[in-house]
């Protein structure tokens, strides 16, 4: 099974302000909670994590965060007596303390340590869905995160994929192929936005395709060649030195 560290799961908070700590609380708890044998630890650690999860979606109430730090210490102090009498409750004992983890505020220990207890794939969708961002593309995320890549790498893409998820279905499948090889930047979006207000027709659409997929150096000059004499000499020579911005323009007057 595939197994994260503690620090590559604590990149998550870091890549939104928006964070929503109350939903990654409580998703923790219901995914180990079952995984506690001990019927009354596991009511326990239920009732601090109700605490903690209603005390995180009001921060500012006093009341309701004395209960959370009471309910947390209860659950300290039984984990620590049963550990102390009992060898034979060990399990329980770890897996109640991936909770008392997250309900500390350590998501990343916490997930590293239910990692292989309850799958990757339904904690990295927690944490995702998790980070609360607008307009961004969770799927595509979650398929960049399984690839390989880092909670900031990914995080980034699909924030930039779900801004533009109204650019043509050509163009998506572009900035989708270069998301997947980790090459899309701010930069690079920027420029690919021009081919999508470009208004292309079909024709123009597929020129602007292979010119920015292909690699067809015959093409690309061919473009380049075309555009120069069209009075568009920067423009021809930005192209042929792989500046994006220039495919809008290219595929525009070069298939006229």
């Amino acid at each position: 099974m595939e197994v994260h560290l503690a620090s590559w799961w604590a990149q998550f908070p870091e890549q939104s302000d928006r964070f929503d700590r109350a939903y990654l609380v409580e998703g923790l708890s219901e995914l180990v909670g079952p995984h506690i044998a001990a019927p009354l630890l596991r009511r326990e650690v239920a009732i601090a994590a109700d605490a903690v999860v209603r005390h995180l979606e009001r921060p500012a109430n006093e009341e309701r965060a004395e209960q959370a730090r009471e309910a947390v210490e209860r659950l300290a102090d039984t984990l620590t007596r049963i550990e102390e009498r009992s060898t034979g409750a060990a399990i329980a004992i770890d897996e109640a303390a991936i909770v008392l983890a997250a309900l500390r505020g350590d998501y990343g220990e916490a997930a590293a340590r239910a990692e292989r207890l309850v799958g990757t794939a339904k904690l990295r969708r927690l944490f995702v869905t998790a980070l609360r961002l607008e307009r961004f593309d969770i799927p595509m995320t979650l398929r960049l995160l399984e690839g390989g890549q880092s909670p900031a790498e990914a995080v980034r893409s699909g924030h930039l994929l779900g801004r533009y998820s109204w650019w043509p279905s050509w163009l998506l499948r572009i900035v989708t192929e270069r998301a997947l090889a980790g090459t899309l930047d701010e930069e690079t979006v920027t420029a690919l936005d021009q081919c999508a207000y470009a208004e292309l027709s079909p024709i123009q659409a597929n020129l602007a395709r292979k010119l920015l997929t292909s690699g067809d150096d015959r093409l690309l000059d061919t473009a380049a060649e075309r555009l120069a004499s069209l009075g568009e000499a920067e423009a021809a020579s930005r192209l042929r030195e792989g500046d994006l911005a220039a495919v809008a323009l290219a595929a525009r007057l070069t298939s006229l």
